[in-house]
């Protein structure tokens, strides 16, 4: 079947053809789409209905779109859905000239700030289930082939943010994944082979959810 992702990313486009191979996965890049719809929702379901819609209104093909993010419980859940452009409350969209801040700065930023905010003893009431410096990434994946066959998965993938940006580690992954640590593999998320990460984490656990109901048909 061909389905539609709903992302410029190419990384996203790797890891879906790994965990669909039975489908052609297809980017608008790959079609000379251009499709850049306003993330204005509040929640990362809200966000990946939004692609989601946005493409198939285009395209008229099953549509599979996401809203991914990394949530620190000592910064009280962000940076969630704007982790792709986070560098702390007062300063959400980049440098002061405008430039989007790198992945390097925000992966340097999230750190410092979660340490500060451990420093400071005014931790918010949160789970921390890997201690003070836990976190999780949410991924909200949406199967849109229609206003009447819409279907959602929701799925999380817990962790542990590293003290200082000199430890993070591996080549795999992307996005904050050289600075999540993951106590029972001892080792960073960037650290986990294709294989191992897409059996554990959240995208790949919603990836498996909308599996079974394609392959039920829709």
């Amino acid at each position: 079947m061909k389905i539609y992702l709903a992302t410029g990313n190419k990384n996203k486009k790797r890891e879906m053809v790994e965990l669909l191979p039975d489908h052609e996965i297809v980017i608008p890049s790959d079609e000379n789409i251009e499709f850049d719809p306003d993330e204005t929702g509040t929640t990362f379901y809200e966000n990946s209905l939004i692609k989601a819609k946005a493409l198939y209104d285009i395209v008229h093909y099953p549509v599979i779109a996401d809203d991914s993010g990394i949530c620190v419980d000592a910064l009280g859940g962000s940076p969630g859905i704007y982790s792709s452009r986070y560098a702390g409350p007062d300063f959400m969209q980049g440098k002061p000239d405008g430039t989007k801040i790198s992945q390097e700065e925000q992966n340097i930023f999230i750190i410092q700030q979660t340490n500060d905010i451990i420093k400071s003893g005014n931790l918010p009431q949160m789970p921390y289930l890997n201690g003070p410096r836990s976190c999780h990434y949410t991924c909200a994946m949406v199967l849109y082939a229609g206003p009447d066959r819409l279907f959602v998965a929701q799925e999380t993938f817990e962790g542990a943010l590293i003290e200082d940006i000199k430890n993070q580690a591996g080549t795999g992954g992307f996005g904050y994944d050289p600075i999540v640590f993951l106590p029972q593999y001892n080792k960073t998320v960037a650290q986990l082979t294709a294989d191992e990460k897409n059996a554990i984490s959240h995208r790949g656990k919603a990836v498996r959810a909308i599996k079974r109901i394609i392959d039920s048909g829709i």
